[in-house]
């Protein structure tokens, strides 16, 4: 194992190979959907050889061998002497998981573990023809495709060796109909299938290989004296004309580097063959020769093979003569566009911009209390180039949910045959951008929610089949923006929830008392899913029953400043939504007054904001309440909880309510004094105030003050009782 080789060529490894694992599980069901998709097949295909490739770089053999054996099953496929059905998905599948496996031990700078035998055994039995399973016939089957594999993988961009080049000289011999006779011996090789390894061709047959994929008169030369074997002739009996031969008097039977290199860049670089080539009608001595700026003319510089001295063509300025190759224009290398940067850099560069958004704030501030028209210029412009420059590194830090929504056909293929169910996983807006941070915190959730939807939502496809359901259910999984946040959802066909059956357990878990929970509304009962420990399985599983993956969705989510919301019907299906904000480091919200101290309320939790008298409450079981059109919400007066000495004080008769929101979950907030919106940058406390609650952190207004952020679910979870 070269894992001490430069360890930038091993980061590089990494990213490529890591991107292309993360596709494959994707493709690898999709493939089992469309089993026929030929173009799915040969991206799957390329997909371990270049992993494949990447690890052999690095003497990584035990990713190798299993990147390999799979490798060989695709090109079964491909070729269609074998079909894919669910038993051959799952032995691949169980490949992909262990080189994923060892991938993560090279992430690691670990030995990888090798696959076990007998799963490189199953899949060598995969990689024949059906129908063939003898052990001997999976060996050669093997040989023949790591041959036929290595000779026709185009697009790698590397070297071939000495066995690949004399391979596709065999199989050029096999299948030219106009070439000149090679010698005996390498017939019998050919035909013998051994691939001509160890033998040398003679000048003349590179030659005759020479015209047959590019014709004659491109790259010929003159014969040399007394050296006119038959090899030199072309099989129809066509030789190089007298004018031809005068054309390319400048140089001699030798092909410069450049041209060699080109050829390579036909046969293996660029992924064509031989046979491919040699379809292609060869210029007669009439035929335009290209110039000396075409494309055509164009090539790189390559070893001379013969080792005979090389030497330079002259140009004479004649169209027949190959001339001073200058650069090629259409495979130049492309200028990068990308660089890789560090995270850490990026989350420094967030942390400045926060600064600035806290000075931009201070200086609005003192702007709007100064009369200089000059200084209030100078402070829009500082708004509007701030803005961009906050736009701008944020979009740094986006990428795309697909990162997350990608495992997720891996995840419901496996449980719905684990659960012996027909299910389609359906996905919308996986371009949709989100911050880094947010797209890591969001995997575990959407994992809970989407194995939640398979197992509690989706029936058996007998109960379906009698319910007037087709037999395959639906999951969707769907993502848009919608201003500053994300809208994430979890829908599906399924059986619905029972609102009466969740009163039932309610009460048996003894999460409310029976004359509270006929009181609750059915999106209410719908909530009780998020309880902890609160389950409607009767037995426990691998898969769900202990009640704690609900509970994990609702605590991360919460952490996340983000909402949940419930829609079912009961035989219809169920739909969760996820509202969270597009960005955990800069955050919009509504400052208030409780006393002289400044409080600052995320804007993803209020609803409406209106002037109550305070007269006109209402007291429902013991707690204050307010009548909004015709809708209930609790009072809370937050100032007692979070300002020193406000209990015992005299309650105004007007006061500022907000009304804010918590998944379903209404409630009134009363406030002193609203200040207005503003866009803060969260600071966590220090350590002595760490895990207060009902805090979330700290920022600094645009007077220079100093406001916590008010965290609405756990102030209400430790204070609203």
């Amino acid at each position: 194992m070269a894992l001490d080789a430069d360890e930038e060529i091993l980061q590089d490894f990494l990213v490529e190979a890591g991107e292309i694992l993360e596709k494959l599980s994707e493709q690898l069901v999709d493939l089992e959907q469309n089993p026929d998709d030929s173009d799915l097949l040969n991206a799957i295909f390329r997909g371990f050889h270049t992993v494949k490739g990447g690890a052999g770089f690095l003497q990584l053999d035990a990713l190798v061998n299993c990147c390999h054996s799979a490798e060989n099953v695709f090109d079964i496929l491909r070729n269609h002497k074998r079909k894919v059905d669910s038993e051959l998905m799952d032995v691949v599948l169980e490949a992909l998981d262990h080189v994923n496996a060892m991938f993560e031990q090279v992430r690691h700078h670990e030995e990888p573990t090798p696959a076990p035998e007998e799963l490189i055994a199953a899949l060598d039995a995969l990689a024949q023809p059906a129908g063939e399973s003898s052990p001997a016939n999976a060996a050669v089957a093997r040989e023949e495709q790591n041959e036929s594999n290595e000779a026709s993988s185009g697009g790698d961009g590397g070297d071939i060796t000495d066995d690949e080049f004399e391979r596709l000289l065999d199989a050029l011999e096999e299948e030219k109909t106009s070439s000149a006779p090679v010698s005996s011996d390498d017939g019998n090789e050919s035909s013998g299938g051994d691939g001509g390894s160890g033998d040398d061709i003679s000048d003349d047959e590179f030659e005759a290989l020479l015209d047959q994929l590019h014709g004659k008169g491109q790259f010929s030369g003159p014969p040399e004296t007394g050296k006119a074997a038959p090899d030199s002739q072309d099989a129809s009996g066509d030789k190089v004309t007298s004018d031809e031969a005068s054309d390319s008097k400048g140089g001699d039977d030798l092909i410069s580097d450049d041209e060699f290199e080109k050829l390579l860049d036909d046969l293996h670089g660029k992924g064509g063959s031989p046979t491919a080539e040699t379809a292609k009608p060869a210029p007669g001595p009439a035929a335009k020769q290209p110039s000396a700026t075409s494309p055509s003319a164009k090539a790189d510089k390559p070893a001379q093979p013969t080792g005979k001295p090389e030497k330079a063509p002259a140009d004479n300025g004649k169209a027949g003569v190959t001339p001073a190759m200058p650069a090629r224009d259409a495979n130049a290398p492309v200028a990068e566009t990308s660089v890789r940067v560090d995270t850490k850099r990026l989350d420094d560069i967030m942390n400045m911009v926060g600064e600035l958004v806290l000075v931009r704030n201070r200086l609005q501030r003192l702007g709007a209390q100064s009369e200089d028209e000059h200084m209030h210029k100078a402070v829009s412009n500082l708004d509007v180039v701030t803005t961009d420059l906050q736009s701008a590194v944020m979009a740094t830090r986006m990428q795309p949910i697909k990162k997350v929504f990608g495992r997720f056909p891996r995840v419901v293929r496996d449980l719905a045959r684990s659960l012996k169910k027909e299910i389609n996983l359906e996905m919308h807006g996986e371009e949709t951008d989100l911050d880094k941070n947010l797209v890591e915190a969001l995997s575990d959730p959407l994992v809970h929610l989407v194995r939640n939807s398979v197992d509690h939502g989706i029936e058996a496809p007998d109960v379906r089949e009698k319910a007037g359901k087709p037999r395959q259910g639906r999951v969707t999984l769907s993502a848009e923006q919608e201003g500053d946040h994300i809208l994430l959802s979890i829908e599906d066909d399924g059986a619905g929830m029972d609102p009466d059956v969740l009163r039932r357990k309610a009460v048996e878990k003894g999460i409310y008392e029976q004359d509270a929970a006929d009181r609750l509304t059915n999106t209410e009962c719908y909530n009780l899913i998020f309880s902890a420990g609160f389950s409607t399985k009767d037995q426990i599983s691998d898969v769900s029953g202990r009640g704690v993956g609900m509970d994990v969705v609702k605590t991360k989510i919460s952490q996340l400043n983000g909402q949940l919301s419930v829609e079912s019907e009961l035989g219809k299906g169920s739909r969760i939504v996820i509202k969270v904000p597009l960005t955990l480091a800069i955050m919009p919200t509504l400052m208030i007054m409780l006393g002289d101290q400044s409080f600052a309320l995320p804007l993803v939790n209020v609803v409406e904001i209106f002037h109550l008298d305070l007269s006109k409450k209402n007291i429902v079981d013991g707690r204050e309440c307010i009548v909004v059109r015709d809708k209930v919400f609790p009072l809370f007066h937050i100032k007692r909880w979070l300002v020193k000495g406000a209990a015992g004080q005299p309650e105004p008769e007007n006061a500022h309510v907000v009304i804010v929101a918590m998944g379903t979950r209404r409630v009134g907030f009363v406030v002193d004094q609203l200040i207005g919106q503003e866009e803060v940058v969260i600071k966590p406390l220090g350590r002595a105030l760490q895990g207060t609650p009902g805090m979330a952190g700290a920022t600094i207004t645009g007077d220079g003050r100093i406001a916590l952020i008010i965290d609405v679910p756990s102030l209400l979870q430790n204070y609203g009782k």
